[in-house]
């Protein structure tokens, strides 16, 4: 289907569309000049994001206590409107895919939000990858990653890629791991970026969305990666303080 036939399809969708589109870009103008006027660490992209969860009508709950330096976060993952979740609340930066840095107006937030760029296919970059991540956690703002690598409706919890874990042995300074479990009700599950879908098409369903998303971020107690032999070892530890949290959220067991 066509864009055109998307507009005459559903007419109430794209003034939904057009009304959150114009409030996130009044958004921007706004938080730029504090940005750039700020020093660093500027609160100026933390502010913005959460805004943006606001306006696309994320209702979030919290539970747990939050680090908010000196941390690698580590969340399970169900489709970019995490970012803003949870950047809004934490400040955190994120480590993300290099093809995003040349998507129109993403990119260019991404990186004024401090994005470290991975690629999935260059794997002699590896070391410089490892270098930028290191380099952006001496300078202690939090970082994200999203190590299962994809996408799910978040109800399941994918194997955790390792090999960023390795920033952290040894770590480049005291720092702690804090999982997050990213619980989202029905509509939230129901607006997951998985498939086949492009990011267009899903920016459309969760920009158009009728109803409110429910989220409940679950800070987890954070734990030292010096207590763990190798990345691996990291990586599983993770993942299983993630997969019982999400467990005793939607009651049924996470592989």
């Amino acid at each position: 289907m066509g864009a055109a036939q998307t507009l005459l399809k559903n007419p109430l969708g794209a003034a939904r569309f057009a009304l959150r589109a114009a409030a996130i870009l009044v958004t921007l103008a706004a938080c730029l000049p504090g940005h750039w006027f700020s020093r660093a660490p500027s609160p100026w992209p933390r502010r913005f994001l959460a805004a943006v969860s606001h306006i696309l009508g994320v209702r979030i709950t919290v539970e747990g206590e939050m680090l908010l330096h000196d941390v690698f976060f580590v969340a399970n993952h169900v489709g970019w409107i995490d970012i803003p979740i949870l950047a809004g609340r934490t400040g955190t930066a994120f480590v993300s895919q290099d093809k995003i840095k040349s998507w129109p107006l993403v990119g260019w937030l991404a990186r004024l939000n401090n994005t470290v760029f991975v690629s999935r296919t260059e794997r002699h970059m590896v070391g410089r990858q490892v270098a930028e991540l290191r380099e952006a956690l001496a300078a202690h703002q939090p970082v994200a990653i999203f190590p299962e690598g994809t996408t799910t409706d978040g109800r399941a919890l994918l194997p955790f890629k390792p090999s960023l874990f390795a920033v952290l042995m040894p770590p480049p300074r005291r720092l702690l791991i804090q999982p997050v479990a990213i619980c989202f009700d029905a509509q939230g599950r129901h607006l997951a970026w998985i498939g086949e879908e492009t990011a267009p098409q899903n920016a459309w369903r969760i920009f158009t969305s009728r109803q409110p998303i429910g989220c409940h971020l679950r800070f987890l107690p954070p734990f030292d990666p010096g207590d763990h032999p190798d990345r691996k070892q990291i990586a599983h530890e993770a993942r299983r303080r993630i997969a019982d949290a999400l467990h005793q959220h939607y009651g049924h067991p996470v592989a």
